[in-house]
């Protein structure tokens, strides 16, 4: 069977969620799984996005992830290259750390921040570091956010789209409540991806 891939959107963009969006090409909306560091970057719904697009084909299925930035798209296909990680955790993987801390903990061997990223566990961590270390020159690193402590409040908008994120990666209610407190009271920016990478450090 030969099947068409689809390597870019351009739509309006019908409906965003933290780690999905609904984009309308031509009359029809594609469903596309997305990142956190995606999803910070939408605009509203209605407006005009664009998004580069890895299609991935199984024999029952056929599913879209979708990336603002090229470097996204690039570590995302180098991820599923690794043994052991599906599309699915690829994405937790990009959400749990932006991509510039990403390659920065893979070229430095830091297989104890990668372990902090929910789904990935120390052996998944060791042969990220050992498949991809050599392998990410065209991607640029960066450095790991700061530290903080614990407060607690009301959600707003954004917090509760941060709560919905861990949720959907896999933290438990409880644990993703005291992870975003203790990351407001450390004075990380109101922002949500600034905000959900620091909670996501947090979650114990």
């Amino acid at each position: 069977m030969i099947v068409s891939m689809i390597a870019y959107l351009r739509g309006t963009l019908l409906e965003k969620h933290p780690n999905s969006a609904v984009i309308e090409v031509g009359g029809v909306g594609y469903e596309v799984n997305i990142p956190v560091s995606t999803f910070s970057a939408l605009p509203d719904a209605g407006r005009t996005v664009e998004l580069r697009i890895h299609t991935h084909v199984r024999e029952d299925a056929l599913s879209l992830f979708g990336f603002h930035s090229n470097d996204e798209k690039v570590l995302f296909e180098k991820l599923i290259g690794v043994s052991g990680i599906g599309p699915k955790l690829a994405i937790t993987v990009l959400s749990g750390l932006n991509t510039a801390e990403l390659v920065t903990a893979i070229r430095r061997g830091e297989v104890n921040h990668l372990v902090r990223i929910p789904g990935v566990g120390k052996k998944t961590a060791e042969r990220i570091v050992l498949e991809l270390r050599d392998k990410l020159e065209m991607l640029r690193g960066g450095e790991a956010p700061p530290e903080g402590g614990e407060k607690r409040e009301a959600l707003t908008p954004v917090e509760e789209d941060v709560m919905s994120a861990l949720i959907n990666l896999g933290c438990n209610r409880a644990a993703a409540e005291t992870a975003l407190r203790k990351a407001k009271a450390g004075g990380v920016p109101a922002d949500f991806e600034a905000l959900f990478r620091r909670a996501l450090e947090l979650v114990r």
